[in-house]
């Protein structure tokens, strides 16, 4: 059975960010694997032929690039954590359709993936993993909390998500999750003011945001956001070459050289940040 998305629809914003993630699988095989896209994208009826015209074009290509590095310096962290924390709860933020929480998976670990409502309705139609959770919630209620299980630690990760977030409310939820999860991780990627518009233009557009301004965005982490809570130890690296050196030979020197603008002048990171304890 194939699951139909509509055009227009809250389900074709999950279904774009998958279809990227299976462009990464192809373009660079070398540097990442995400093979739950690829079979999820045969359940699913939808005509991408949009989409794979806009695949042909050089950024599109980057920004393919930029989606598997994120995703696998996401994960990269998560695993880090599972090595010391193996009975962890790895929770996926605003998932959306990642499959990240599976490809961590270490046999022990317990998986939660949390989104809207109408998000995690598209979610249930699709196999759902031994010791895996599906969580409707809104993250800024922290009613979520109660459903996570973390007396053996807790390792949480946000992929594009705090962008649509306003400082204040990162800032909130932060200081909620280090009362509730002492010794647990949250690790995002963020990026400064330039970037965040350009990253959050066309919804900035749609709903018609005057004040970019309250929006989330890190120049420097550490400085940053260290303030925000005494219990928190931050730390950041670029998310284009702060975890590998893509001289793999599927990426371009171009490419390099863009990915060296994010990092540095878009200030294009991920940020970890650690709930008590040490990093």
């Amino acid at each position: 059975m194939k699951y139909k998305i509509e055009k227009n629809t809250v389900q074709e914003t999950l279904i774009l960010p998958l279809y990227s993630r299976k462009l990464c699988t192809e373009l660079y095989p070398n540097l990442y694997r995400d093979e739950t896209s690829v079979r999820l994208l045969d359940q699913i009826d939808y005509d991408f032929s949009e989409a794979e015209k806009n695949s042909r074009s050089l950024m599109q290509r980057f920004g393919a690039l930029e989606v598997a590095m994120r995703q696998n310096d996401l994960a990269f962290e998560v695993r880090a954590y599972l090595k010391t924390h193996p009975c962890a709860a790895v929770v996926n933020l605003g998932c959306g359709l990642d499959n990240t929480g599976r490809a961590c998976d270490n046999g022990r670990c317990k998986i939660y993936n949390l989104d809207f409502p109408d998000v995690i309705a598209l979610r249930q139609q699709l196999p759902v993993g031994e010791r895996e959770q599906n969580i409707p919630c809104d993250l800024k209620d922290p009613a979520w909390f109660d459903k996570i299980d973390a007396t053996g630690g807790a390792v949480f990760f946000a992929s594009g998500v705090f962008y649509y977030f306003l400082t204040q409310q990162v800032r909130e939820l932060v200081q909620e999750m280090a009362d509730v999860f002492p010794g647990g991780v949250l690790v995002f990627d963020a990026a400064n003011r330039t970037a965040v518009k350009m990253i959050a233009k066309t919804w900035l557009r749609t709903a018609k945001i005057k004040d970019v301004g309250a929006y989330f965005a890190v120049s420097d982490a550490k400085s940053e956001l260290s303030p925000w809570d005494s219990r928190l130890q931050v730390s950041s690296r670029g998310y284009m070459l702060g975890y590998n050196d893509l001289k793999a030979p599927s990426v371009s020197g171009f490419f390099r050289f863009l990915a060296r603008i994010g990092d540095n002048g878009m200030k294009m990171q991920i940020v970890k940040i650690g709930f008590g304890g040490k990093l």
